[in-house]
C-alpha cells in the first residue's frame, strides 16, 4: 500500500452538497446546517462574507440563511456581525437526551474519573472526526477546553485511533486517502503506513495509547466501547499531563478501570 502523504483534494462543503443528486434531498436545508457548523471554529460573529467562504455557499443564500436562522431565534446580529443564541443548544439537547449512549455515559464517567483523578471522555466518530457526547473533568489538561460537542482529529487522538482501528478496511483506506497527516506535535504520526500499523496494534491489543501527538505534556488511552452485536458505537478515554503519570501506568492501572467502564455501557446500548 502506498504510503504517501500527499493530502487529497477537497471539496468545499457546497460542492458536496450540490454533488448529491437525490430528488428528495432538500440543498437548502443543507445550506442552513452548514451555516450553522460555520460557526463552530470561531469564538467571534461571523460575516455573510465570512461564511460563504468558509462554506462556498453564495453570499446570497448564506444571507437568507442567516435570516430563517434570526427570525426562528437561532441566530443574533449587530450589523452585519452574525452570531448564534443560546436556542441553538437545543438542537444538540434533542440527541443528547435521547440517545442510550450519553443517558448512560455521565454517571460511569464521573466514576472512571473520581477513581483515577483524572478527566474521562466518550467519544463517536464523526466526519473523520472525534466528537466529544459526554465527558467527566476533573482539571484542564489541554489548552483548549472540551465538552460535549467538541471535536478533535482522529488519527493522532486515543479515541480516534480506537475508533478508525475498529473501521472497516475500505472506510479505514477512504479516510486515509482523503485526510493530509499534519502534525501536531513533534511526535505526531504523520506517515500512513505507520499509522496503519499502530491501527493494526490497537485493534489487536484493544486499545490506543497516545504519548504527546496531540499536544505536548498531554497522555491518553482509550478503548472501544460495543454494542450488542459486538460492533464498537464509541470510544471511552482517559487524558493526563505527560509529567505526572508516565506512559506504563496508563496501561498498569488506567486501562482496567476503563475496559470496567467500557463493559458497564455496553450493557446498556443496543
Amino acid at each position: 500500500m502506498s504510503s504517501t502523504n500527499a493530502p487529497a483534494t477537497s471539496r468545499s462543503v457546497a460542492e458536496e452538497i450540490d454533488a448529491l443528486t437525490d430528488p428528495d434531498f432538500m440543498t437548502s436545508f443543507a445550506r442552513g446546517l452548514a451555516v450553522i457548523r460555520a460557526f463552530a471554529d470561531s469564538r467571534k460573529p461571523q460575516t455573510i462574507a465570512q461564511i460563504s467562504q468558509q462554506t462556498g455557499i453564495p453570499r446570497a443564500a448564506v444571507r437568507r440563511c442567516l435570516h430563517t436562522l434570526r427570525q426562528l431565534g437561532y441566530v443574533d446580529a449587530e450589523l452585519n456581525n452574525f452570531s448564534l443564541r443560546p436556542k441553538i443548544l437545543t438542537l444538540g439537547y434533542s440527541y443528547l437526551s435521547s440517545t442510550p449512549l450519553t443517558i448512560a455515559a455521565q454517571p460511569c464517567l464521573n466514576g472512571i474519573s473520581k477513581t483515577l483523578g483524572e478527566s474521562s471522555s466518550l467519544a463517536v466518530l464523526e466526519e473523520d472526526q472525534v466528537l466529544y457526547v459526554a465527558r467527566a473533568a476533573t482539571s484542564r489538561v489541554m489548552s483548549v477546553s472540551l465538552s460535549a460537542g467538541s471535536r478533535l482529529p482522529a488519527y493522532c487522538t486515543s479515541l480516534g485511533r480506537v475508533l478508525l482501528a475498529h473501521q472497516p478496511d475500505d472506510e479505514l483506506e477512504a479516510y486515509l486517502a482523503r485526510t493530509e497527516l499534519l502534525p501536531r506535535t513533534e511526535h505526531t504520526i504523520t506517515d500512513k503506513a505507520k499509522l496503519r500499523a499502530v491501527l493494526a496494534g490497537v485493534r489487536r491489543d484493544g486499545y490506543a495509547a497516545n504519548n504527546e501527538e496531540l499536544e505536548l505534556g498531554l497522555r491518553s488511552i482509550a478503548v472501544p466501547v460495543r454494542g450488542a452485536s459486538g460492533r464498537v458505537l464509541a470510544a471511552l478515554n482517559v487524558g493526563a499531563q505527560a509529567v505526572r503519570v508516565p506512559a506504563e501506568r496508563m496501561v498498569e492501572e488506567f486501562l482496567p478501570v476503563l475496559r470496567q467502564g467500557a463493559q458497564e455501557l455496553a450493557v446498556l446500548l443496543p
